[in-house]
């Protein structure tokens, strides 16, 4: 009887399919009321996710193409809800899992840098914070050419890592130059491009708004606007070593910026790059402060250490790290200083005239805290 058995569960099993266990949730649109459900399949299949207020599920958004990284876009039409989902293709099916709609009353947001250089971090302490976005400051692989995670493997050893937290909390990450890493960068430049500029595997995996490679999204029940650059290792631009797009005063990047941060009006504006700022303005000669002086605060993860420190006119700036045990070169205004692993928490109650900015470290201990005034 118990071989019968054996036999019988083996046989439903595989008429159901295998289980899809690597999920993860994006925002492909400037608008929190929808959010994208990402899964791979080992083959070409259709793409459907159900979903609902409670397991019983009830709605459903499908997709007929036939594809391995699938990407769907569900409504979240309540706010201060819990959404379960299940996602099928073809014959394979996930377990049902849950999210959480945003709040109307205080949000959460963590920014985490270097995810690449952080594996087998202890998240435990990010997880009790119970974010209701988590974004990045770069890097959030080693690069793209490691044995058995090439191009969006990646990507998808990142997703790995952490199952539980990707598949309950949206994840809008920014681009780092180890995240287009496409061959080792070797002691000088080689004849062959090391980095792919446009990003390309960084772009199928992750559906993310605008271009990809920069975006910005709205949170509008918190007055919050997040604005992502591609900028990092800009001294290498024009060469083989070249990581990211065009960032001078004259390109296509900067009057995006510059035009957008001008034209918003959210009373919380938040800027990341995984670019050391003083590169940045040392090279451009300043171009990139005025317009990024608009907003309320500059974000890196350039660095493997956390930094605040406060630039010319006022703009607080701060760098980021889970690796916190790197060197240190501190900016030139700092005016915090740690050498542990952490990540920057955001807080802001509806309407309050101010938000909370703090430095966590892994052992969930604040390390400094900043209040970011709205801005008029």
């Amino acid at each position: 009887m118990l071989t019968r058995l054996t036999l019988t569960l083996a046989f439903a099993s595989l008429a159901n399919g295998a289980p899809i266990e690597r999920l993860w949730l994006t925002h492909q649109s400037n608008d929190p009321s929808k959010i994208v459900i990402n899964w791979e399949t080992d083959q070409p299949s259709n793409s459907i996710v159900e979903f609902g207020n409670d397991a019983s599920l009830g709605q459903r958004v499908s997709a007929e193409e036939k594809v391995t990284l699938h990407h769907v876009e569900i409504p979240l039409a309540k706010t201060d809800a819990v959404y379960h989902y299940r996602v099928r293709s073809g014959d394979d099916a996930s377990e049902v899992f849950s999210l959480k709609g945003y709040p109307t009353k205080q949000l959460r947001i963590a920014i985490v840098g270097d995810w690449g250089y952080a594996p087998g971090k202890n998240l435990s302490t990010l997880v009790k914070d119970d974010v209701h976005l988590l974004c990045t400051a770069g890097d959030n692989v080693r690069s793209l050419h490691e044995k058995g995670r090439e191009g969006t493997k990646a990507f998808s050893a990142l997703i790995d890592s952490n199952r539980e937290l990707f598949r309950s909390t949206p994840f809008m990450p920014i681009l780092g130059n180890h995240d287009r890493e496409i061959t080792g960068r070797g002691p000088k430049p080689p004849e062959k491009p090391v980095y792919d500029p446009d990003a390309k595997a960084y772009r199928e995996f992750f559906a993310l708004p605008g271009d990809e490679w920069k975006w910005h999204f709205d949170i509008p029940a918190f007055d919050v606007r997040l604005i992502a650059l591609d900028l990092n290792h800009i001294q290498d631009f024009g060469t083989t070593w070249q990581t990211c797009h065009a960032w001078q005063a004259d390109s296509e990047q900067f009057k995006w910026y510059a035009d957008l941060i001008a034209a918003t009006k959210q009373g919380f504006v938040f800027t990341l790059m995984n670019e050391k700022q003083s590169q940045l303005m040392g090279l451009t000669k300043g171009a990139w402060l005025p317009p990024m002086s608009k907003s309320s605060a500059l974000i890196t993860g350039f660095g493997y250490f956390a930094d605040r420190a406060e630039l010319k006119g006022g703009l607080p700036y701060f760098n980021t790290c889970l690796k916190g045990d790197g060197d240190v070169y501190k900016d030139p205004n700092s005016k915090f200083l740690a050498r542990e692993d952490n990540y920057l928490l955001l807080t802001v109650e509806a309407g309050a005239p101010t938000m909370k900015m703090q430095f966590k470290n892994l052992r969930g201990e604040v390390l400094d805290t900043t209040e970011i005034t709205r801005r008029r």
